[in-house]
């Protein structure tokens, strides 16, 4: 049956619009947007007055767990959480077990993602086997089988001269290395920001300058071999600037940032809650305000989430056991829209920018937009609509979340995926 979406607030960066429009749904895909489609017996209608329609969201960093921690997060599970949150393609990271370093893996999570979720699944490819910085992937069998992009997630490929290998290897085959930049060496056992952080808490410091450290040589190297870079999760002052400066010079680099570190200090951490441990670690409130500026200015290119979900029993010991992680697909975009769009440091259409367009177009993935002729990937956002985050609330089966009671408002109450509708919150009416 045709879908019928009528007067919403379309937000569409891609063609520069924010108004509000109907748009028919026929066969998955969006035939025609215009200011009033007329109502014919054969069109079911979603009434969605006074909501903004946006293109589904992309995320380019999340933790699906599966295969090999399916205690922590299914494939069913994470793609659900996803599509309550608003997401319609998320790409999944390799850390799983079996590392997804060879197109076996691949395909068994693409396989899995056809049988059981909801939304688009991109898989990404490790960078070495096992993940482990010591010898390359076969990196031309991964993307072949299918993989959108190159990274060992929260293992940095320590020793140079394997990442300059592979970054020249890897180039023919239009893969971006997406990197997770920590000087193992610096680190050590780091848990909390090195600083205030750590002197009120008493744990280990994780310095900063071990961060930049490795954004520094990420950048040479992609200037050198001429790869796509794109930096995971950057959380200091130091790190935006070398980014800033990158791009100046035409590096082909593009980064990440967090909502956990946009809104989050290492104040948070003084509770030791660990909800509040994340890696790389909440920094200070001058690194917070350099991210919002950066996001603001360009230099930093999106959002996206790390959703990382652990069991209950892992997060519940003393701070310095609990594994490091948030899960957040479900509360990324009202957190952003509460904390950065309410007091007017993001407009709407910047966050679609960074949560969904930009995203796609980092990866050329074919999604991220409302056009004729593209597939129906929409959520409905009802800007007014406030909650409290709850623990029975959310669907992924990682409940380590940081924003557990607050209110939030910017709810996604709609996700449709090819036309369907893939997520409804509870007491939305969509109409006949």
């Amino acid at each position: 049956m045709k879908k019928l979406i009528k007067n919403g607030i379309v937000v569409d960066p891609e063609r520069g619009r924010k108004e509000k429009l109907d748009i028919l749904i026929e066969n998955g895909k969006i035939v025609r947007i215009a200011e009033k489609i007329e109502e014919t017996e054969d069109v079911k209608i979603i009434d969605v007055t006074g909501k903004y329609v946006l293109p589904g969201l992309v995320d380019l960093h999340v933790h699906l767990r599966e295969p090999g921690f399916e205690h922590k997060e299914t494939i069913a599970t994470g793609t659900r959480a996803a599509a309550k949150g608003g997401f319609t393609s998320i790409c999944c990271m390799p850390n799983t077990d079996p590392v997804a370093d060879n197109p076996s893996v691949i395909r068994y999570i693409q396989h899995r993602s056809a049988e059981e979720g909801v939304i688009r699944v991109f898989p990404i490819g490790a960078i070495t086997k096992g993940s482990k910085g010591e010898e390359i992937a076969e990196i031309g069998m991964l993307k072949e089988a299918g993989v959108v992009a190159l990274s060992d997630d929260g293992r940095t490929v320590m020793n140079s001269g394997v990442m300059r290998r592979a970054m020249e290897y890897a180039t023919p085959f239009d893969l971006t290395f997406i990197t997770h930049c920590e000087d193992h060496n610096l680190v050590d056992n780091g848990m909390v920001n090195e600083g205030y952080a750590s002197m009120m808490t008493g744990l280990p410091g994780y310095p900063a300058e071990a961060e930049e450290i490795i954004i520094a040589r990420d950048i040479k190297l992609a200037e050198l071999t001429g790869a796509k870079l794109h930096i995971a999760h950057v959380t200091t002052k130091g790190g935006v600037e070398l980014i800033r400066q990158a791009k100046a010079r035409g590096v082909s680099i593009t980064a990440e940032v967090t909502p956990h570190h946009l809104v989050l200090c290492e104040e948070d951490v003084l509770s030791y809650d660990t909800n509040f441990k994340v890696n790389p670690p909440l920094r200070s409130k001058e690194d917070q305000a350099a991210l919002i500026e950066g996001l603001q200015d360009g230099t930093i290119d999106i959002i996206a989430t790390d959703h990382a979900p652990h069991a209950y029993e892992e997060k519940m010991v003393e701070f310095q056991w609990a594994p490091f992680g948030i899960a957040g697909l479900e509360t990324a975009l009202p957190v952003i829209i509460t904390t950065l769009v309410k007091d007017g440091k993001l407009s709407l259409m910047d966050v679609v920018k960074k949560m969904s367009t930009k995203p796609a177009q980092i990866l050329d993935l074919s999604v991220g937009g409302i056009g004729e002729g593209q597939e129906a990937d929409l959520v409905v956002v009802d800007l007014e609509w406030e909650e409290e985050v709850r623990v029975k609330d959310l669907v992924s089966k990682g409940k380590n979340n940081p924003f557990i009671g607050w209110k939030l408002i910017g709810w996604p109450v709609m996700t449709m995926v090819k036309g369907k509708i893939v997520y409804q919150r509870s007491g939305f009416n969509a109409g006949n």
